[in-house]
C-alpha cells in the first residue's frame, strides 16, 4: 500500500499568526516519522468567502471556483491534521467556512488536531470533533494542546516548540493513534470502492 497522503490544515489566515509554529514543527515530526505524506494546506491559499453556496455540498456541487479547487484538493488525502487557535473558546471562523465547504470530500478519514489558545484550544477542538462526526468523519481522541503559558514563551522569548518535551510527547501518541486510523480507514476506503 502506497504511503498515506495527508494534510495539514492551517487553520487560521491572520496576519502575524501563532498558527505557523504548530504547522512548522508538527510537519517537521511527520516528515521525520516517515509513514505518511504530508502537504501543508495554507487557508491563505483558498480564500472562500463565507458559506454562500445556494445548497450544502453533500447535495449540490458547489460554485465558488475555489470551493470546487478545495474540495478537489481534501478528495484526494487520506486524512487531515488541523491547527486549530481558539478564539472566544471556539475555532476560527474560517477554519470552520472551510469544513463547511466540503462535504463527501471529508467522509470515512481521521482527523486530528494541534490546538493553542485558551485551556491549549481544547474548546475549540471539542467542537471541531462535533462537526468532523457531522461530516462523517472519524476525530481521533489524542490532540496536541500548546498551554498559553508556551504560546507566550514561543512568541515573546523564542522558544521553539520541538524544545517542548511534553508537547513533542503529545505528538507522537497522537500521530501514532492518527496513523493506525488513517490505515484502517485507507484499508476500508479502497475495499469498497
Amino acid at each position: 500500500m502506497a504511503k498515506p497522503k495527508i494534510g495539514l490544515i492551517i487553520g487560521s489566515t491572520r496576519p502575524g499568526r501563532f498558527a505557523d509554529h504548530p504547522a512548522e514543527w508538527i510537519a517537521d515530526i511527520v516528515r521525520t516519522r516517515g509513514d505518511m505524506d504530508l502537504e501543508v494546506l495554507d487557508l491563505r491559499d483558498y480564500p472562500m468567502p463565507h458559506f454562500d453556496e445556494s445548497s450544502s455540498p453533500a447535495f449540490k456541487p458547489s460554485e465558488n471556483e475555489v470551493a470546487q479547487r478545495w474540495q478537489k484538493k481534501i478528495d484526494g488525502l487520506d486524512g487531515f491534521i488541523v491547527t486549530a487557535a481558539e478564539y472566544n473558546r471556539g475555532p476560527t471562523g474560517v477554519l470552520k467556512n472551510a469544513l463547511d465547504y466540503a462535504y463527501k470530500e471529508w467522509n470515512r478519514k481521521p482527523i486530528a488536531f494541534v490546538g493553542y489558545g485558551g485551556v491549549g484550544g481544547a474548546r475549540a477542538i471539542e467542537q471541531l470533533r462535533l462537526n468532523a462526526i457531522e461530516l462523517q468523519m472519524a476525530p481521533i481522541r489524542s490532540a496536541v494542546h500548546i498551554p498559553f503559558a508556551t504560546y507566550l514563551e514561543v512568541v515573546k522569548e523564542g522558544k521553539k516548540l520541538n524544545d517542548v518535551g511534553f508537547l513533542n510527547d503529545s505528538a507522537k501518541g497522537m500521530l501514532d493513534q492518527f496513523a493506525w486510523w488513517v490505515n484502517a480507514l485507507k484499508t476500508a476506503r479502497e475495499a469498497g470502492a
